[in-house]
This record gives structure tokens, C-alpha cells and sequence, in this order.
């Protein structure tokens, strides 16, 4: 019976298919702390997560096998044990669907395979098309200890945890892929406390980090016992700390270990739109990207999310003043790019306004100005930032908010142009909060400069997409703070109409913005990923047909 034990809880950051480089991260990880007797790396740290349909290649379920053989032959040297999550189909030649599995390397091979039992099917997951479930998982001994592992969603149900209670486990092990989403830290820490009190087990929670495709992975890693926290590793950051257990009375405990403070609230999601848009760049094989600056507050926010992901020096900003182009959003447009320290060129549109009226009009046939010409504007400026990005190598950012892409306030093919969009799941309201807070507070893992980034003009100034004399927002749309409030219930917390105007809304509004809403659908499924911040991002969590007459009450 062991009597001290030293497990490194180790937070990677994955990239799906980069299996030579994941298995590096994990034996880096193993590298910086020989003096462990356990490593536990987070859910299928071998394939990425999520792998969706490429796990379902048997070249890839190979290529997996065969990096975990590789990470096997490894602990022959003395050195910790490792736990490590990989698809795992246990004939290859038979199944398409793998088990999603937890494997212990010792001894230069495979010891145990512990396959996921509760497979999510809900929100972003939809496990069940993927993998196939494990029955009850069975206790596994490592280096001397009774392990119960639970491999993510195991651990957010009783079942598996008072199942491995009652085969004699004596602490509980739960490898996670759990991305970020609004009081999802709570969430955890309320399911530990759960499992603690069935089994009164120490629980090690072991998630992986970074950005891959919409989710945004923040990491956490924390070990509880006894009714608290004993470890606790940063957000976002790939990182390792290790637990100690000692036996006392005959019970493995956990003692007291390092613990990092975590942000909450605007900096929480300040760092989500900048660990998802680092990410999703970097991963995708960009260095730099190039968006346009109007001198609103939107993309100002874009900007300065993109600074302090990549560094001022792979942020290319560009004006594209038309007729409607006013010369105080010129100016703040150039004021914010020089607060950021970005460079800023300006092509004026109006030439290739007038060119494209000229080659319309005989089609046209005198009819009079209405939205056509709005959105033309919007597409000759999508149309010369793309050019930028073709020519550069940059990826182009776009900069339209939740509340425009609920209500289809954006127009396909123009400001909706871009490989990836940083406030796509943020609403507008929430915009105007976090470049507040970003002008008071520059975070440590920030790239950007010190002090105000965004000029209070841009915060303060009534909003507008400025393609007609004198527009405003409002003009087209209901105040934000008015507007998002009606779109939380109606999409995050799925209320009818009728409930919403219970709540005191106006009916007519109301019924307004939820047409909006449902009309929209055939843009927002055209549209660029973004990271994932709410608890219903429109896309992976909020799947509704294009096509839609259900008048909903």
C-alpha cells in the first residue's frame, strides 16, 4: 500500500491531428516533473479535441494506436506513469466508432484501458455519432494506488463515480476536454463537491487549454478534497502542477499545493477572445491578420483583441471612408490605431461605389436608393480587406457583434467577410463593457500597449454603419441594452414570445426581434467562426433549419 504519491496534472494545449506534436507536449510535460509518480494529461490529448468525423478514419484511429505505443515505450526509463486520453478501437480492422478512452502507460506498455461510459449529446458535443460507450469502468492500480478514472462527462453524474467508490477506488481521476462557457467554473466545482460528498474520494480535475476551431479550452485543473480546493492551475495556459497524497489514517489525502487566482466577469471573456483568436489564427497557419477600422466601437474591440493576440506588428488595419463616412470616424478610426500602435492605411470606396452604380444602373432602371445601395458599400469594403488578406498571407478578422448576428443586421458578403470573428458570441452591450475595462486594465498575457487602447469617442458615440446620411443603429434596431435583453431569453434561455412579453416586453417588439432572429438564420450559417462564450453559440449549441414557418408562442 502506497503512502505518498505525487500526481502532475498536466494542461496541454492539443491540436487536432497534430499527433507528432501532441505527443511532444506530453512527454514535455512528463520531462518537467520525473520526480512524479503519476502524469495525467486531459481527454484524447493524443488526437485533440474534439476530432469529430476524423476520428472515424481508421487511418486516424491507427496513427492514434500508434502514437500511444510511442508514448508507452517511453516509461521503460523510470520515470512517472502517464494517463493519457486517445480514441481506442479494440479491433481495428472491425469498428468504426472507437471508444473515447483513458490509457495508463507504465512498464513500456499499455496497462489499462478505461473507456468513457456517459457520452455528452448536447451543445457543442454530439459524442454518441462519434464513439461508442464503455460499460461501468473497472478500479485501475497505479504505482501502488486504486484509481478511479472518469473521463469527462463521467464525472458530471453519479454513476460512475459511486460505481468506482464501491470497487475500492481510492481517489478519483476525471481527464476533461471542457471548453469554456458562462458559469461553467461554478459548474465544476459544484459536480467535485458532489462526487466528494458520494465518496468522500479526493478528485483531480484535469482539463486541457487553448483554442480549436469555436470552443475555447481554459484549462483549470484543480484538485479537491475534503471541501475545497488543495491545487489550482491557471486559465488558459498550458501549465503543470503537481498534487501530493499522503495516507493519513488510512485515507489518501490531499495536501495543500500552489493555487492560481482566476479573473472573473469582462476579464474572463477578454481572455476567451484572445486565447480563441491567437488560436484559431496560429493553428490555422496565419501570423497576421488584417481588418478594417471604421472607427467604431466594434472593430476598435477587434483591433485591440488582435493586438494583444499576435502583437502589434501582425495587426494591419485599413480606413474605407465612402461619401456616408464621417470625419469623426475618420479620425477615431486613426486615433484608436495609434493608441494601438497598429499600422493603418485608407482606400477610399468611392470611385468603386460610383463604378458599380454606373455598371448597375441600366438594370436598375431608375429605381430609386434604398438597402441595395447600403449593402454595396459594405461589400466593396469586404471585397478590397479580402483582397489584402489574398495578397498579405493575413487572415482577415471580421467585427460584427451577437446582437447584429442575431437579428441580421450585417450583410452577407461585406462586413460578414472574414476567417474568423472574435465578438461573435458577444452581445453588444458586453462590447461597450470590455473596452471599458480594457482601457483600465491591461491583463499580463496581453501583447498590446498600456493604458486607453480605445479612444473614449468610440465608446461614447451613438452607433452607426454609417451607409446612409445620418444613420444610426437605432434607426433599424431597438436600443442594445433593450435589444439584448430580448435576445438572452429568446436564445440562451429558449423563452417564447409569450413568455417574453410576460416578462414586460413590448408585444409588437418582441415579435419583431424573434422574426429577425429566425430570418437570420441563413446568414449566421454563412458566417465565419468565433469563439464560444455564451451558454448557446449560434451554430454547435442552437441548430435550427434555414427554412422555419413554426410559429412559436
Amino acid at each position: 500500500m502506497t503512502d505518498q504519491l505525487k500526481i502532475a496534472l498536466a494542461q496541454l494545449n492539443p491540436i487536432v491531428g497534430d499527433l507528432h506534436g501532441n505527443v511532444a507536449k506530453i512527454l514535455e510535460s512528463r520531462q518537467s516533473h520525473m520526480d512524479a509518480d503519476i502524469v495525467v494529461c486531459p481527454e484524447l490529448c493524443v488526437s485533440g479535441y474534439p476530432p469529430e468525423d476524423l476520428v472515424l478514419r481508421r487511418s486516424y484511429q491507427r496513427a492514434c494506436r500508434d502514437a500511444v505505443d510511442e508514448l508507452a515505450a517511453v516509461t521503460t526509463d523510470g520515470g512517472p506513469a502517464l494517463v493519457v486520453g486517445a480514441p481506442w478501437a479494440d479491433d481495428l480492422a472491425e469498428s468504426l466508432r472507437p471508444f473515447n478512452a483513458a490509457l495508463v502507460l507504465d512498464d513500456g506498455k499499455v496497462q489499462s484501458v478505461t473507456r468513457k461510459v456517459c457520452l455528452p449529446n448536447y451543445g457543442p458535443f454530439d459524442e454518441p455519432r462519434t464513439f461508442k460507450s464503455g460499460s461501468s469502468p473497472e478500479v485501475v492500480t497505479i504505482r501502488g494506488v486504486k484509481v478511479g478514472l472518469m473521463i469527462c462527462e463521467d464525472m458530471w453524474f453519479p454513476e460512475v463515480s459511486t460505481a468506482l467508490h464501491a470497487k475500492g477506488a481510492e481517489i478519483l481521476v476525471a481527464p476533461h476536454g471542457s471548453p469554456f462557457r458562462a458559469g461553467v467554473h461554478g459548474e465544476r466545482l459544484e459536480r467535485a463537491r458532489a462526487r466528494f460528498a458520494e465518496t468522500s474520494l479526493p478528485i483531480l480535475f484535469v482539463n486541457q487549454c487553448g483554442g480549436q476551431d469555436e470552443l475555447v479550452f481554459d484549462g483549470g485543473c484543480f484538485a479537491f478534497d475534503g471541501g475545497a480546493i488543495k491545487v489550482r492551475l491557471p486559465l488558459f495556459e498550458a501549465s503543470t502542477a503537481v498534487a501530493e497524497l499522503r495516507r493519513v489514517d488510512g485515507r489518501l489525502s490531499l495536501a495543500e499545493g500552489s493555487k492560481v487566482e482566476w479573473p472573473d466577469g469582462d476579464a474572463l471573456v477578454y481572455e476567451v477572445l484572445v486565447t480563441g483568436t491567437r488560436d484559431y489564427v496560429l493553428k490555422s497557419g496565419f501570423k497576421s491578420v488584417v481588418l478594417g477600422l471604421s472607427g467604431g466601437i466594434d472593430s476598435a474591440i477587434v483591433a485591440a483583441i488582435a493586438v494583444d493576440a499576435l502583437g502589434v506588428e501582425n495587426v494591419h488595419c485599413v480606413r474605407l471612408p465612402s461619401r456616408y463616412s464621417s470625419e469623426g470616424s475618420l479620425t477615431d478610426a486613426a486615433a484608436c490605431a495609434e493608441a494601438l500602435g497598429v499600422r493603418l492605411d485608407t482606400l477610399n470606396i468611392e470611385a468603386a461605389f460610383e463604378a458599380h452604380n454606373a455598371t448597375l444602373a441600366p438594370v436598375f432602371d431608375g429605381r430609386p436608393a434604398d438597402v441595395t445601395e447600403e449593402n454595396l458599400q459594405s461589400r466593396i469594403r469586404g471585397t478590397l480587406v479580402m483582397a489584402l488578406s489574398n495578397k498579405l498571407g493575413s487572415m482577415m478578422l471580421t467585427t460584427g457583434n451577437k446582437s447584429e448576428m442575431s437579428v441580421g443586421y450585417a450583410t452577407l458578403y461585406g462586413d460578414m467577410n472574414g476567417g474568423y470573428n472574435p465578438l461573435k458570441d458577444v452581445y453588444k452591450t458586453q462590447v461597450f463593457r470590455l473596452c471599458r475595462w480594457r482601457n483600465e486594465a491591461k491583463p499580463a498575457f496581453a501583447l498590446g500597449p498600456d493604458g486607453e487602447v480605445i479612444p473614449e469617442a468610440i465608446i461614447t458615440k451613438p452607433p452607426s454603419a454609417e451607409l446612409r446620411e445620418d444613420q444610426k443603429d437605432e434607426d433599424s434596431l431597438p436600443p442594445y441594452d433593450v435589444l439584448d435583453a430580448i435576445l438572452h431569453g429568446l436564445t440562451e434561455e429558449d423563452a417564447g414570445t409569450e413568455e417574453m412579453i410576460r416578462r414586460g416586453y413590448d408585444a409588437d417588439l418582441v415579435r419583431r426581434v424573434r422574426g429577425l432572429l429566425f430570418r437570420a438564420e441563413y446568414k449566421r450559417r454563412q458566417s465565419g467562426p468565433g469563439p464560444k462564450v455564451s451558454n448557446r453559440y449560434f451554430g454547435r449549441d442552437r441548430r435550427y433549419p434555414i427554412v422555419n414557418r413554426f410559429g412559436d408562442q
